[in-house]
């Protein structure tokens, strides 16, 4: 075992937020930390690794273990240059290399008996240097930095000159190639674009050592951990398995426990009617049955109903007009920020009740697009056309305008006045603004809060059009899935960019990849993108290769639709067919067997001769219907 937690509690200004449970940790395992925010996640890692002691219980890590903690906004703010930065993780290894060239040099120059000395200080070296990767360990740091999405060119660039979400991947990469029994990483995906955040999974799995995470991105902790720790109501919980694992148990817990409270509650409604009779009597030997049940009804353990996470907490998003089929036409669409060219020839269209994702590395574009479409930014060439009764509803995860005079409750409330007090509170909640925050004042929020109230008046507005950046990010699971299910039920139209896959996996009906300036189409959702990624071994697709005849996208998949409706009643006509002539061949069979069977034919052998005949030729043509069937049906 490499880490143990027992009975952790820890308060803030007298307001417990851990208070006990048990979880660890084995050799090589990897694990994430789950819960909504605020639950105590990121003080669980803070108590892990020292840098916060707890009220009661203990810590206990396995002697002589190191670890290595990245923070949610943990970054670098160095003057030395990327690669050098990741490069001191590996000091001791460059220290030997430099000493193995020392060691070279003096040989070199040296003979006889101190030479034989030299050579074996050479040899025991060379073998610990080949041990701690020495010979990989360039291309290692190379590998790490471009899969955290940074090219050769930012290699060479101070530390301090970066934003503050390259710092952190910076950090992230250095952290991995210290290489501890423990890494504790407290929300690692959010600076990383899809494709990093791939290459990162990949990296964790293979990872030689003990893997901790807070995360909320789902398809992640799917693809990296096998055990789950759950942080709820400040009590800690242990559950083997990924997420989707861990989800469907606990939905089965909460099921489970939810019976026994009614349960419970409806013994306690009997006990009570019981003792209300009994008193009803008004006799003293009636009298003293109830005052007994009363003590035996106080002595119960009253179960807590269980937290319904989603409970009360749905949104519901109405659409204004119906819009008409064609949404959204983008015809030659250009972008170019001085000698950069951004993208160029960009053709695209969204159809009414669509469900669209636009995916991309960091700086390809994407939300450059999602400016351009809704005017925010004039691109250089090109057209964007909206369709009939179209109106747009933009999230922007930087641009959030708001009266700075309200609190977010009176925000709420001056949009939308018709709407009580309840379902005002219920939406602030829905997006993690609960009890006294929603008085909180406009000016007091931090940038995420300002994202969430912004993605919070959005899901109110009569819009038929939805194009949202991002809209996953500051949010928890919870909120993340009561979005989700909000704008599954939607009925008009929706583009989004995202980097959360699960988010992607759920909604999208097609995905729009943007890559080196050009777009490639993908029909499916996110796995159906990666199987089709894999199967082409490229990124052209078929829909680019039609772009490039001047076909439409749009015109495009209804050419393929009405191919493959096409193929597909001609393949159910012909099983159909084939169907019926199995059948007349099975009865004919069955005739001639029967037949066979007289006693009249029975003892006419050249009768006989000839019946059976028949039948072995209606038996050949039978085989060979089966075998037509069966292609028949594994191609439909």
């Amino acid at each position: 075992m490499l880490l143990a937690c027992r009975e952790l509690k820890m308060s803030f200004d007298a307001v417990p937020v851990l208070k006990g449970g048990y979880f660890h940790i084995e050799e090589k395992e990897k694990a994430a930390v789950v819960g909504i925010n605020g639950a105590g996640k990121s003080t669980l890692l803070n108590l892990i690794s020292g840098q916060l002691t707890p009220d009661g219980g203990s810590v206990t890590l396995r002697g002589g273990a190191s670890f290595g903690y990245l923070t949610q906004h943990q970054g670098l703010d160095s003057a030395a240059a990327v690669y050098e930065e990741l490069a001191s993780a590996r000091a001791a290894v460059f220290a030997m290399e430099q000493e193995l060239r020392q060691l070279e040099l003096k040989m070199s120059r040296t003979e006889g008996a101190e030479l034989d000395r030299l050579m074996e200080e050479y040899s025991r070296l060379s073998h610990r240097f080949e041990d701690a990767g020495g010979y990989a360990v360039h291309s290692e740091i190379t590998g790490v930095l471009k899969g955290l999405g940074y090219s050769e060119s930012d290699f060479s660039k101070p530390c301090r000159v970066l934003s503050g979400g390259e710092k952190t991947r910076v950090a992230l990469g250095k952290l991995l190639l210290t290489r501890p029994d423990l890494i504790l990483l407290d929300e690692p995906t959010n600076h990383l674009d899809i494709a990093s955040v791939g290459w990162l999974e990949g990296y964790l799995k293979d990872y030689p050592g003990a893997v901790l995470i807070v995360s909320h991105d789902r398809y992640f902790m799917d693809r990296v951990v096998t055990k789950i720790i759950e942080v709820e109501n400040g009590m800690v919980s242990m559950y083997s398995g990924n997420y989707s694992v861990y989800a469907a148990k606990k939905a089965a817990e909460r099921e489970i426990a939810l019976k026994h409270y009614y349960n419970q509650q409806k013994v306690i409604r009997h006990e009570e009617a019981v003792i209300t009779r009994l008193k009803s009597y008004n006799r003293e030997k009636s009298i003293r049955r109830a005052e007994s049940r009363e003590k035996m009804l106080a002595r119960i353990d009253r179960l807590e109903k269980p937290r319904e996470l989603n409970d009360s907490m749905h949104l519901k998003l109405s659409s204004s007009a119906v819009s008409g089929q064609d949404v959204l036409t983008v015809d030659s669409l250009s972008k170019h920020f001085g000698s950069r060219t951004l993208f160029q020839d960009l053709t695209f269209t969204l159809r009414r009740g669509e469900k669209v994702a636009l995916i991309g590395e960091n700086g390809s574009g994407k939300t450059t697009i999602l400016k351009a479409l809704t005017g925010s930014l004039r691109p250089d060439g090109g057209s964007i056309r909206f369709g009939a009764q179209v109106e747009v509803g933009y999230y922007d995860q930087e641009q959030h305008t708001f009266n700075e005079n309200n609190t977010l409750f009176e925000e709420i409330r001056e949009s939308y006045p018709k709407m009580t007090d309840t379902e005002i509170r219920n939406l602030l909640a829905a997006f993690l603004f609960t009890g006294d925050d929603v008085f909180k004042p406009i000016p007091a929020l931090s940038g995420g809060e300002r994202g969430r109230l912004s993605l919070a008046k959005l899901m109110l507005s009569p819009c038929n059009l939805l194009i949202l950046d991002e809209p996953t990010n500051h949010l928890d699971i919870v909120s993340r899935e009561i979005l989700e299910d909000a704008l599954s039920a939607f009925e008009g139209t929706l583009f989004f960019v995202s980097h959360d896959r699960y988010f992607i996996n759920r909604l999208a009906g097609r995905i729009l990849e943007l890559d080196g300036g050009t777009l490639t189409e993908y029909l499916g959702n996110y796995d159906d993108y990666l199987e089709k990624k894999a199967a082409c071994g490229n990124p052209a697709s078929d829909a680019a290769e039609t772009a490039g005849k001047g076909l439409t996208d749009s015109a495009q998949r209804r050419r393929e639709q009405k191919e493959a409706d096409s193929k597909r009643r001609r393949l159910e006509n012909a099983l159909k067919k084939t169907e019926e002539q199995i059948e007349e061949l099975e009865a004919r069979i069955a005739a001639l067997e029967a037949e066979m069977a007289l006693p009249g034919n029975a003892t006419d052998a050249k009768k006989l001769l000839e019946l059976d005949g028949q039948a072995a030729a209606a038996r050949k043509e039978l085989t060979s219907l089966y075998e037509k069937w069966e292609g028949l049906s594994e191609q439909a």
